[in-house]
């Protein structure tokens, strides 16, 4: 972690960005736990986005199939399947990132969820749809960041350069639309789905660092997560036939 160091200065940098994610986090979760004024300002503008999904069924219909998106359920395969197209490619490093990175995060948000205890929102005395467990931080938010962010970094190198933007874009929309869905369907207060957000972001880079320290170990380059995903020279193949794309 010596900032003088060649590899030093990019961990370093990852985990200061790790820091400055996390300190949101630790806020937020001090105003759950204290009942701050926060919370106050959070009931009353999660009780204004729950409006379409209370007065009309197709609406709650349509936020349902969105919600569906950050569920277990559909994040399993979403994960896995490209987890073993990488295995088979022989790329084991990328697959066991995507993996792992997948995996504990879902533990991660468990635990906090037993560890805080927040119970689901209740407008009027009712819950407006059943969800299960407990309220903070929202598991779909942190799923979503954490799962579509790795599958994203991992796979950024083999689209086309032209569609690279696109599918970050594409991607943040995703992510956005299942935290808005989950404030849509009254399960989750807005401070839930941001402490989501924001624990997801943090833990992605941490693992992303995470995976840096282990390449660094075994005399690979580290890693730089930007606009090229975060393995290209993973496959050497697949370098070249990028850098004759550009040549051209």
């Amino acid at each position: 972690m010596d900032p003088n160091g060649r590899y030093g200065l990019r961990l370093t940098l990852f985990a200061v960005a790790f820091l400055i994610v996390a300190v949101p986090f630790g806020l937020l979760l001090e105003q759950v736990l204290s009942d701050g004024p926060l919370t106050r300002l959070d009931l009353r503008l999660s009780e204004q986005l729950i409006v379409l999904a209370r007065d009309y069924q197709w609406a709650n219909s349509a936020l349902e199939g969105v919600s569906f998106l950050g569920k277990p359920i559909f994040l399993f395969p979403l994960v896995g399947l490209p987890a073993l197209w990488l295995l088979r490619k022989g790329e084991p490093r990328l697959a066991i990132y995507l993996a792992l990175t997948s995996i504990t995060g879902g533990l991660v948000d468990t635990v906090i969820k037993v560890l805080v205890a927040r119970p689901r929102p209740r407008f009027d005395g009712e819950p407006l749809n059943e969800a299960f467990g407990h309220s903070f931080p929202s598991g779909h938010s942190m799923a979503s960041v954490v799962c579509y962010g790795a599958l994203l970094l991992v796979l950024l190198p083999y689209i086309d350069r032209r569609w690279r933007r696109m599918a970050m874009l594409a991607t943040s929309v995703v992510v956005l639309a299942i935290g808005l869905s989950r404030l849509g369907l009254g399960v989750h207060y807005t401070s839930d789905v941001i402490g989501g957000y924001v624990l997801g972001l943090a833990w992605l880079m941490l693992s992303t660092a995470a995976f840096s320290i282990w390449r660094v170990e075994r005399g690979r380059t580290p890693l730089a997560a930007t606009a090229e995903g975060i393995g290209p020279e993973e496959n050497p193949a697949l370098v070249a036939t990028h850098r004759a794309a550009d040549a051209h």
